[in-house]
């Protein structure tokens, strides 16, 4: 195993690791500081955006506007900054809003499983026996996370499963509609593009300047990982990673997202996580590890 691989596995596991803080970090943002879901989505997609295409604009300037010279692809880039990167960020943080950034986290992990039905379905084939393991697990996964092992009720609101679901789907589609845009595009222009579209639209119901919540150091301390360590360093040390040991690897070890948002929002929130909670969460793990594992490599699921 050469330096250049340990490196890139490095970064990913940095990312994920980052992304599950930032998730625990938006819950102490809403629960404890009264921060406005929209609100932060909003602003955190449009700093990310704007530091994103600055970069590409020092960078490598000639790329920056050039993917909106393709009528198709300027409509594709549209889709996806509403219903791809739009709707996985704001459901993401409501079902965080709605329950806590463990189960919001883990809940979105089962967004693999839909896009494994989805490619079985466009191929024309019954999915693999692996692929129904996999969807079996995460059901199961789920079934335990939001019940608790008691199977005649929920053990979080109807809200949080509904966003927390609604992010899986959310992620399939965004994992699976700017495909041939990426194929075409730096990653950066087409997640920065997607960051400004989503920003701009969501600004239109809840502006920047709205700012709501108690602001102290803490507030302050916490929006700012969630700005920069959680959404701009976290998108580029990814991107790195999966240009020197794959999306496939890169999205095993980016398994380490869910678990961290789970130990952290427990240690320093006081969550409570109990031994269903626990064993869903490792159901929803091998789910994703699993078919990682039996995908090709431009299907893995890219994570926000």
């Amino acid at each position: 195993m050469n330096s250049r691989y340990i490196k890139g596995c490095g970064l990913a596991l940095m990312s994920a690791v980052l992304w599950g803080v930032s998730g625990v970090c938006g819950q102490f943002l809403f629960a404890q500081r009264g921060v406005n879901t929209e609100w932060l989505v909003t602003t955190r997609m449009l700093a990310a955006a704007i530091l994103m295409l600055g970069f590409v604009a020092v960078r490598a300037p000639g790329e920056l506007f050039v993917l909106w010279k393709d009528r198709t692809d300027a409509l594709r880039m549209l889709v996806f900054g509403v219903f791809g990167m739009l709707a996985v960020q704001y459901t993401y943080f409501a079902a965080i809003n709605a329950s806590n950034a463990a189960t919001a986290t883990i809940l979105q992990y089962t967004g693999p499983a839909l896009i494994v039905g989805w490619f079985a379905f466009k191929e024309r084939r019954l999915p693999r026996l692996a692929e129904w393991l996999g969807v079996a697990m995460a059901v199961a996964g789920t079934v335990f996370l939001v019940t608790h092992g008691r199977f005649g009720s929920l053990s979080i609101s109807q809200m949080a499963l509904v966003w927390g679901l609604g992010s899986a789907v959310a992620l399939a589609f965004y994992s699976i509609q700017p495909l041939s845009l990426m194929h075409r595009y730096a990653p950066p222009v087409v997640i920065g593009w997607g960051m400004l579209i989503g920003g701009v639209l969501l600004s239109l119901v809840r502006p920047p300047w709205a700012i709501a919540g108690t602001w102290d150091a803490a507030t302050i301390g916490a929006y700012a990982f969630v700005i920069v360590f959680g959404t701009l360093v976290p998108f580029y040390a990814y991107l790195t990673a999966v240009k020197i040991i794959g999306p496939q690897t890169g999205s095993l070890l980016a398994c380490a997202e869910p678990l961290s948002a789970a130990i952290i929002s427990v240690l320093w929130l006081g969550t409570r996580f109990g031994p269903f909670d626990w064993l869903g969460t490792a159901l929803i793990l091998g789910t994703v590890v699993m078919l990682t594992l039996g995908k090709p490599a431009e299907t893995s699921p890219k994570i926000e």
